[in-house]
């Protein structure tokens, strides 16, 4: 299901964290923050007042490029050039 975020709203899901690493996020979503979309990722933290969530953001438009990058080329591509 697709949906536009309101401005400066967000949502946050719990995340599915079997067999993910230590610093996989339990809790993920997304925020629009003055028109713009970000990925928000949290994890539940110990303080000294009790536990809090500590947020972490990235532009959507960064995680989709970073997952859009093409492969390195490769060198053998053109096996015309080896000599036997």
């Amino acid at each position: 299901m697709s949906y536009e975020i309101k401005p400066n709203t967000g949502t946050l899901f719990k995340n599915d964290v079997e067999g993910k690493s230590e610093n996989f996020p339990p809790y993920g979503g997304t925020v629009n923050i003055d028109g713009t979309e970000y990925w928000v990722s949290a994890w539940v933290k110990d303080g000294s007042k009790g536990k809090y969530f500590s947020l972490a953001f990235k532009p959507k438009e960064q995680r989709q490029e970073s997952r859009r990058q093409a492969p390195p080329a490769d060198d053998f591509a053109d096996d015309s050039t080896i000599p036997f």
